[in-house]
């Protein structure tokens, strides 16, 4: 990302230039039809920016990779800022529109809603998506195109599964487990464990 674009990746600092967060961005190709946004969310839109840059290939898009803050800043609507310099570079660089595969902050909470479902609520007023990461996107004018179901996947043995989580996994089965926002799947007999995470894209009109 900082060797191939680094025009797109900013950093949000404080008076004394203390990083408190970043936000990684590039530009990819996609057609503009929701639907052919990828399922594989940020994991296709870097290997297809990547792959595009260096055979020569246009990229038409910027899509979002990551927000980060420090942990101990958060709630305190400094990923709006990120964000909103994201948009700018991407804006300065020619862009039209960023795409974004946001990971819905609260639907840990609620692992057994599938995707689908947990991105239609809204606030009590029906006015706004009821979690509070895609509410930040949908006020700074985005919209919400699809789910991307595949967009990180992490298999691992039982073992590393117990160990990440502090769980144990004594029969194969689906299990919902600190954080994720879907059910991991175990399988002992072939000691494996898989993580499949949706996230949700959203257009931003630049």
């Amino acid at each position: 990302m900082l060797t191939y674009f680094p025009q797109h990746q900013v950093v949000l600092v404080n008076e004394d230039d203390r990083a408190l967060g970043r936000g990684y961005s590039l530009p990819t190709a996609w057609s503009g039809i929701p639907a052919e946004l990828p399922d594989r969310g940020w994991d296709a839109a870097l290997e297809t920016g990547v792959a595009n840059y260096l055979a020569g290939h246009p990229n038409n898009v910027v899509s979002a990779i990551e927000i980060t803050l420090r942990p101990e800043l958060r709630g305190q609507g400094l990923s709006r800022v990120i964000l909103s310099a994201m948009k700018t570079a991407a804006r300065a660089a020619g862009y039209q529109q960023l795409i974004a595969p946001v990971r819905p902050t609260l639907k840990a909470r609620y692992p057994l809603t599938p995707m689908p479902e947990y991105i239609t609520w809204t606030e009590a007023d029906g006015s706004a998506p009821f979690d509070p990461w895609l509410r930040v996107h949908w006020r700074a004018g985005a919209s919400i195109a699809r789910v991307a179901p595949q967009s990180m996947t992490i298999p691992g043995s039982v073992a590393q599964w117990e160990h990440w989580t502090g769980m144990r996994f004594p029969a194969s089965g689906r299990y919902a487990v600190p954080e994720a926002l879907e059910p991991i799947e175990i399988d002992r007999a072939a000691d494996r464990g898989l993580y499949v995470e949706p996230n949700v894209w959203m257009v931003h009109p630049l």
